[in-house]
């Protein structure tokens, strides 16, 4: 299959792209984007890759699924577009990097893509979805191919930072090899469970600390 990506995952997608499930995939999301209103728009599917080519990467945060509203889903996970109003999720995440380096945020754009250029990978499990209807892309095959991207990662490179907040996140992160890599586990950043372990969890701060001690640049959060 013939995909627009950065030729440092294309490389390692190889073998995703020639298996069966793929192809299914690729024609369900195309018909998915012939008929219905689907998010992102196409040219973002693979933004976070784009933005984050896989010798540059230094934290993986996972997600789950892009936002079904209206010019929200722009590629990258927890992220929204330059003028999109801030989602309840990020605006905790917000809260939590204050309240962590205790700074004021420079930047209060939801974009994101700020982080992704200094090597945060921000993963979505499912790169798509149809307008208004949370979770209809889901078990039709991105899921395979993003627990790929995350296996490689654990096996490929090391002293990476991995970010599994609620559940989903860490059921898919649970095969990440903790002795090359550091895995963060905490509640997820949504209304309804943030004050349960996000509020707290300090991992902007530790991910930067064992960046600058296996001699790698911290991330500017702010």
């Amino acid at each position: 299959m013939n995909v627009a990506l950065d030729s440092s995952w294309k490389k390692r997608f190889a073998d995703e792209f020639s298996k069966p499930y793929f192809a299914e995939l690729a024609a369900f999301v195309k018909n998915e984007y012939k008929n219905e209103v689907v998010y992102p728009p196409p040219k973002y599917i693979f933004r976070a890759f784009d933005l984050c080519p896989f010798e540059k990467v230094k934290i993986v945060i996972l997600g789950q699924d892009p936002y079904h509203g209206a010019r929200q889903a722009n590629g990258l996970c927890f992220a929204v577009n330059e003028d999109v109003t801030l989602p309840p999720s990020l605006q905790n995440i917000f809260k939590e990097i204050e309240s962590d380096l205790g700074k004021s945020l420079v930047h209060r754009s939801g974009d994101l893509s700020r982080w992704a250029e200094q090597g945060v990978l921000l993963l979505n499990a499912t790169l798509t979805v149809r307008a208004h209807v949370a979770g209809s892309h889901q078990g039709r095959g991105w899921e395979l191919f993003t627990d790929t991207a995350v296996r490689v990662l654990s096996e490929e490179r090391e002293h990476l930072v991995f970010m599994l907040w609620g559940n989903y996140a860490k059921a898919k992160g649970a095969h990440i090899d903790r002795a090359r890599h550091l895995v963060l586990e905490a509640a997820h950043p949504s209304p309804f469970s943030a004050a349960n372990g996000f509020f707290g969890c300090k991992h902007f701060s530790r991910a930067n600390d064992y960046l600058i001690a296996q001699g790698e640049t911290p991330i500017d959060w702010l």
